[in-house]
């Protein structure tokens, strides 16, 4: 039973969530404060966190940027900021989804069944070796490697570099990008992607304005341009 944890300052919401969740099957951990979700985190084998912003003790943001310094567990953010900067921000500090409220109950619960979906099918175990071994993409440990340094990516980022290097020669667009990870908001989806290629960049590319890994097509998408 894949557990979900839901940190929601808004006690009716929490308690719509978790009874929507839990008739799915999942076992659901929820609170109400930022620093008690760290904990329950911390203290529980979490594979989902459902993470409100605004907190009465610490900002959704810090409980994200806490747990992405020793976790890649799947992050979707819920708040009233609408706006493509506010998301972009939420993503860049390694959220997997964005979703503004008002937020359906039966919507995330669908997002919630597709995410576990996807990580049930996931396809065979492989390993890529790039660069006479400077880069090592590893599905099995879901880990990647740079020069013998684990470097950390979030899920959805992890999931868009694995879909350029078993597509390695192709190009694939933002739509194929998008179809091929799922779960990503599709409101602002172009710009979404790219915050995700722009990251993965910053962590695995030595000069990101010469990236020699993630290669961008004009005006058709990216590819995976690393030596086998």
């Amino acid at each position: 039973m894949n557990s979900i944890l839901i940190i929601e300052d808004e006690e009716k919401v929490l308690e719509v969530l978790k009874a929507y969740l839990q008739r799915e099957g999942y076992n659901v951990y929820s609170t109400t404060r930022g620093l008690e979700g760290i904990e329950l985190f911390k203290r529980n084998n979490i594979k989902l966190i459902i993470l409100d912003l605004m907190l009465p003790d610490i900002s959704g943001e810090d409980v994200c940027k806490t747990i992405r310094q020793n976790s890649d567990v799947y992050i979707f953010m819920i708040t009233a900021k609408g706006e493509l900067t506010e998301k972009i921000e939420g993503l860049n500090i390694g959220a997997d989804e964005y979703l503004v409220k008002p937020l359906s109950p039966r919507e995330l619960t669908a997002r919630v069944n597709a995410l576990f979906r996807r990580i049930g099918s996931d396809e065979d175990d492989v390993s890529y070796c790039y660069n006479d071994g400077n880069l090592v993409v590893d599905y099995e440990k879901r880990s990647v490697t740079l020069k013998n340094e684990e470097i950390p990516l979030t899920p959805n980022e992890f999931n868009i570099l694995y879909s350029l290097v078993i597509n390695k020669g192709k190009v694939l667009s933002r739509e194929q990008l998008i179809e091929k990870i799922g779960g990503i908001d599709f409101d602002g989806y172009d710009r979404t992607i790219d915050v995700h290629i722009k990251n993965i960049r910053k962590k695995i590319e030595k000069d990101t304005r010469k990236p020699k890994y993630i290669i961008t097509v004009m005006k058709v998408g990216y590819k995976f341009g690393g030596e086998s």
